[in-house]
């Protein structure tokens, strides 16, 4: 039985795939890199954003079109937040959710005996020590949690991730150490909200981070994305935890709005002030930290000062990773209920902060240029060349160099997204 995978959305996402993958392989199943090849055609959905809906949409019709005879299961966060129009657009293909996807070798071996199985709900199976095929062997995707303490008005994901469940931190430290003997050399700590680890189960982030740089060994830790709300209380100590040489100096918090008034609306839980302050810590306490921000534009609510807001607390803050995001409705969500702003307007706010997102992001660079860097070689580049990241997950890419290995570069040149360098000799 062979079985193709495609993967939309976030590195949960894509750890998801890489454990069914591990599955299937270990149940007898064959993993294809061809949908000509597949006998079973496997989507993990992403259904955060309206454009990524769309896009799967159209993906999953095309399928159908070209592969009507081949096996289709529907995984991912579509599948417990649209099912009205899961059925509609695809009748015959079975389905599997967010939380269950332990389920994939019955499902799959069910869809071959053509029984049409369907797999929804939030079952708490832990995903740690899964076995799983991973997309690049030098990089593992640690999930420390699944689901969240939000209840953001404009967020559908919660809808299939549930409420959040915390995995025993001997478990992950566990999965970590197998990673690192299997030579992986990036673990990527990564959760709806890697924030909320252990607030469910009386242990917490930065404990689980002093534990996995405990592991002996020479890797790098990426924590990923951080809410606000949930880190106020453990501030401290996460700030010394992310002091190890083995954390990467990056911080990914998402502000969504400048604006009181609409944090208010989206029911975030935090100020624009609190979130300041929490930036402000870090940056004190590790002076080389790269800051990853989210902004949604066009939220409802949202007017001209409160656009404006966002703009002075982005021009403030100046993160070198900014993720813009045009807001949509979604469904089940509260925010949903209430009539859009004008499309043209948001366009124009979209654009604008783009715009100061680019001046930022080069700037923020060009303190680079000519600096020596220490960085560690994780990918080859899709347009030629190999990928590295700094201390402060700055990419940089270098024309040679060895997949796995540490390497002392000079930047040589800055742009908006990354940095270029040659290797030192």
């Amino acid at each position: 039985m062979k079985i193709y995978i495609e993967t939309f959305g976030c590195t949960f996402n894509q750890a998801d795939s890489q454990i069914m993958a591990g599955l299937l392989e270990e149940t007898g199943g064959e993993i294809v890199t061809s949908l000509e090849d597949a006998d079973v055609i496997v989507i993990n959905t992403c259904y955060v954003k309206q454009p990524t809906e769309q896009k799967i949409t159209n993906h999953i019709q095309k399928i159908q079109t070209q592969f009507p005879q081949k096996k289709l299961l529907i995984a991912g966060c579509m599948v417990d937040i649209d099912p009205e129009k899961l059925k509609k657009l695809a009748p015959k293909a079975g389905w599997i959710g967010a939380r269950r996807i332990n389920s994939i070798p019955n499902v799959v071996k069910s869809i071959m005996d053509n029984h049409i199985i369907r797999e929804t709900g939030h079952g708490y199976d832990i995903k740690t020590g899964l076995p799983r095929k991973r997309s690049n062997p030098l990089v593992h995707i640690l999930q420390i949690c699944e689901g969240c303490l939000g209840r953001c008005s404009y967020c559908c994901t919660r809808f299939a991730r549930g409420d959040l469940q915390s995995y025993p931190s001997s478990l992950l430290k566990a999965e970590a150490e197998q990673a690192v003997e299997d030579g992986c050399v990036e673990i990527q700590l990564t959760a709806q909200d890697t924030a909320a680890y252990g607030k469910d189960s009386g242990e917490n982030l930065a404990d689980l981070i002093n534990q996995i740089t405990s592991i002996e060994g020479d890797f790098r830790v990426r924590v990923g994305m951080m809410h606000p709300k949930n880190i106020k209380d453990d501030l401290e100590s996460i700030t010394n935890s992310f002091k190890n040489e083995k954390v990467y100096n990056f911080l990914h918090l998402p502000l969504q709005s400048g604006s009181n008034r609409i944090l208010s609306d989206m029911k975030r839980g935090h100020s624009v002030e609190e979130y300041k302050a929490i930036v402000k810590q870090f940056q004190m306490e590790i002076p080389e930290l790269s800051l990853a921000t989210d902004i949604i534009v066009g939220y409802p609510t949202e007017e001209e000062d409160d656009f404006n807001a966002t703009l002075n607390v982005i021009s403030e803050i100046r993160p070198d990773f900014l993720h813009i995001s045009k807001y949509h409705h979604r469904p089940g969500t509260r925010s949903s209920l209430l009539p859009p702003i004008d499309h043209a307007i948001m366009k124009k706010r979209s654009r604008d902060l783009n715009d100061l997102k680019v001046a930022i992001a080069i700037k923020n660079n060009q303190r680079f240029m000519g600096t020596n860097q220490k960085i560690l070689i994780t990918d080859r580049g899709s347009k030629g060349g190999y990928i590295g990241r700094t201390n402060s997950y700055k990419t940089v890419v270098v024309e040679k160099a060895h997949l796995g290995t540490f390497q002392d570069v000079e930047i040589t040149q800055a742009l908006s997204t990354y940095l270029k360098g040659n290797l030192k000799r």
